[in-house]
């Protein structure tokens, strides 16, 4: 878990996204996107038509309002549990910065969201069928 979440702060950084506290020590990772010019809002609801679940977060010193918000927080213990690899984390961080940068490109977003589908058939749930 630890390891994949240090492995996603830094894609998403070398992707032009900054880390608020320049990096995480635990599962959990809170992004700042107020360079990339785009709400926590607006990036949760990109991500998410994409398969990506993240959500909006306020970032310290916020100057959007609690249902904008600056950032959005990324959590890894869900996808280590199902056995994502520090590999898929570079796979995932690169496809949450594209989306972040371009959030309004719906062929973009169409085609991670294949991907997305595409690695998540490879870690399936126990119980739970690829289409549920």
């Amino acid at each position: 878990v630890l390891e994949n979440a240090r492995v996603l702060s830094e894609t998403v950084q070398e992707h032009g996204l900054r880390v608020v506290s320049g990096g995480t020590d635990n599962h959990l990772l809170l992004v700042d996107l107020t360079t990339a010019g785009i709400s926590g809002r607006k990036a949760e609801r990109a991500l998410e038509a994409a398969g990506i679940t993240v959500n909006k977060n306020a970032i310290p010193n916020d100057s959007r309002p609690p249902m904008q918000t600056s950032g959005i927080r990324l959590g890894t213990p869900a996808v280590s549990t199902r056995g994502f690899s520090p590999d898929d984390m570079r796979r995932i961080g690169s496809w949450i910065a594209d989306i972040v940068h371009a959030p309004d490109d719906e062929a973009l977003i169409g085609r991670i969201g294949a991907e997305v589908h595409e690695l998540a058939a490879g870690y399936p749930l126990p119980g739970v069928g690829v289409d549920a």
